[in-house]
């Protein structure tokens, strides 16, 4: 499916000048990608992004760089409804597994067997319900694997007065 929008993202300061590289993800892992693979994890509303942001705690920020993105996307598969699943033969539970302790055990979550597999059909990437502590239906999520400046997976950063760090040294 194409998807065509705004979406949102909160950054540790140190790292906004590079909102497009997901290599935070591929540092840390994600629900959808294992340590060392790139992603983009996106917002598609900026409610969505405070509650994944903040986990579900309210008033716990720390200082955040926030952006918007731009995104004129194809290749995406829609699993925010049951028929999205369904077609895609995903569960809601495969979905909201508990990745990190899963991860932590040795095994591999079935959030990331769900990404790996939709990869391998070429899909670009996804989009998932929210599982952050108190997401509401409306608060849904991009997880991008392939992105870049031009279409079909375009993404681009929303800084039209140059806002944001050119490297990391604007920080010393």
């Amino acid at each position: 499916m194409k998807w065509r929008g705004l979406a949102y993202r909160a950054h540790d300061p140190r790292w906004a000048f590079a909102p497009l590289s997901g290599d935070g993800a591929a540092i840390h892992g994600g629900r959808f990608n294992p340590k060392g693979k790139p992603a983009l994890y996106l917002a598609r509303t900026i409610e969505g992004m405070i509650v994944e942001t903040a986990h579900g705690f309210a008033y716990r920020f720390k200082p955040l760089t926030i952006c918007t993105y731009l995104v004129d996307m194809d290749g995406l598969v829609d699993l925010t409804t049951d028929e999205g699943r369904a077609a895609e033969g995903v569960s809601l539970d495969d979905l909201g597994c508990a990745w990190e302790y899963e991860a932590s055990e040795g095994r591999t979550p079935a959030s990331w067997r769900v990404a790996e597999d939709l990869e391998k059909r070429g899909t670009a990437g996804l989009i998932a319900p929210s599982f952050a502590n108190g997401a509401r239906p409306a608060m849904t999520n991009l997880v991008l694997w392939r992105w870049g400046p031009d279409p079909p997976h375009r993404v681009e950063i929303h800084d039209p007065d140059g806002r944001l760090p050119k490297n990391q040294s604007s920080w010393d």
